[in-house]
């Protein structure tokens, strides 16, 4: 199956930012979705949007650190509409800070929202993908995967480790699935609001100001690879600002 109209797309981390827009145009390209986040009000807005517009979605309230979660999210694509394509693993954490700061609660988190959340992801939707004989995860990484630097050693951590438990995926995966790690720079998010420290929060908010990109940017990325024929693996995408250093 090649191209996105009638595929099956659940998204984690749905009810904002990259999610949000991913969930939209996709919708808007013909995807069936399946949508997960904890603001299940958010989700249920979407949805509505979604529908009112003549697309097909549903949601879950979906906290991607409960491995219970992520397979009710599989499981509801699966009795709505019978099968699962791609799960797009977009879900995120970031309250960054110096390591100085010892925010050890706020490293947990990103921890297990970045790393296990894409793992939990990956043990809910792996099997139904082998039963089906296809299925394509795509997971949002970040610019950060690639450069490490001051205040960001966790967060960059994570998202090293996520790449590298993508391209293990993608090696291991065979002939029938595909693996695809998109890599965004700075988005014009909320992601500053992560933050509890208040200078770094401000240098975010700044540079988000000054050049960052637009969620579309990244969701017409995710497309992109969903939309590709089935022989073809977009295995890793970066889209940042052109004026990111």
């Amino acid at each position: 199956m090649s191209g996105i109209k009638g595929k099956v797309v659940a998204i984690t981390g749905a009810s904002s930012g990259i999610g949000e827009e991913t969930a939209l145009l996709l919708a808007e390209r013909g995807a069936r979705l399946v949508l997960g986040a904890r603001r299940a009000d958010r989700l249920a807005d979407l949805v509505a949007r979604i529908e009112q517009a003549g697309g097909t979605a549903v949601h879950t309230r979906t906290d991607v650190t409960r491995r219970e979660d992520m397979h009710a999210l599989v499981a509801l694509a699966r009795d709505r509409f019978d099968r699962l394509d791609v799960l797009v693993n977009n879900a995120g954490a970031g309250p960054i800070s110096p390591l100085d700061d010892l925010r050890v609660d706020e490293w947990d988190e990103m921890v297990d929202v970045n790393i296990k959340g894409v793992l939990h992801g990956i043990g809910a939707a792996l099997p139904v993908f082998r039963a089906q004989g296809t299925g394509h995860f795509v997971t949002t990484a970040s610019t950060a995967a690639f450069r490490i630097v001051p205040t960001m050693a966790v967060y960059a951590g994570t998202k090293f480790a996520v790449r590298a438990i993508c391209e293990g995926l993608r090696q291991e995966a065979g002939h029938a699935l595909r693996v695809t790690t998109v890599s965004p720079g700075p988005v014009d998010t909320a992601f500053a609001e992560a933050s509890t420290n208040e200078q770094v929060r401000k240098q975010i908010t700044q540079t988000r100001d000054q050049i960052a990109i637009p969620p579309i940017a990244v969701a017409r990325a995710i497309a992109f690879a969903i939309e590709q024929p089935a022989e073809v693996d977009v295995s890793e995408i970066v889209v940042r600002p052109t004026a990111q250093s």
